[in-house]
């Protein structure tokens, strides 16, 4: 298995590090503070006991890779990215799982960190697609994935429960030879 901790780059204003237990406080504080931002498309931990629940719940998973965006102006985070459900064999997939908190919000930095995690996912991780799947009217999520040159494949009606109901979702994915033409 390959090593999946290791963090996947440094660029002009991000760090993108892998989950840590001693970021349950920070992590916690921003998501928090970001309620208003995420809703009601997702909901991070707002806690440090959740927080912790949550990271272990990446750590050490192999099916899983977690990793934080953090603002090399002041060092806090700005937002986290995962991959999920990573499937082996002839599939080579993941799932992408995102989302910025309101103080970074709208600064470019999850651009930034995605195209880290991005050339994670297609280098040491060793995979050939990324899909991302946004509800229709979440156009911030949107335009990250397009940017980052994601495609858009189809629709999804009542694909993901949240919040207490089957949403619709809008599939975009990117696989390797996609982002290395981009």
């Amino acid at each position: 298995m390959r090593d999946i901790t290791t963090p996947t780059g440094e660029g002009p204003r991000t760090r993108v590090r892998p989950y840590r237990y001693e970021d349950a406080d920070e992590f916690a504080s921003h998501a928090r503070a970001s309620t208003h931002l995420h809703h009601p498309w997702l909901f991070p931990p707002r806690t440090p006991e959740a927080y912790t629940d949550y990271a272990r719940g990446i750590i050490g998973d192999p099916t899983k890779a977690g990793f934080l965006v953090c603002d090399l102006a002041d060092d806090r985070i700005a937002g986290f990215i995962n991959i999920n459900n990573i499937v082996r064999g002839g599939f080579l997939s993941g799932t992408l799982g995102y989302g910025a908190f309101a103080h970074a919000a709208g600064r470019g930095l999850m651009g930034e960190g995605l195209g880290h995690v991005l050339g994670h996912a297609f280098g040491p991780l060793g995979l050939h697609r990324l899909e991302a799947n946004i509800q229709p009217g979440n156009a911030a999520s949107i335009a990250l994935v397009r940017r980052a040159g994601f495609r858009n494949e189809g629709f999804s009606p009542d694909f993901l429960h949240i919040d207490g109901a089957w949403r619709d979702h809008e599939r975009w994915a990117l696989t390797s030879d996609m982002a290395a033409r981009t």
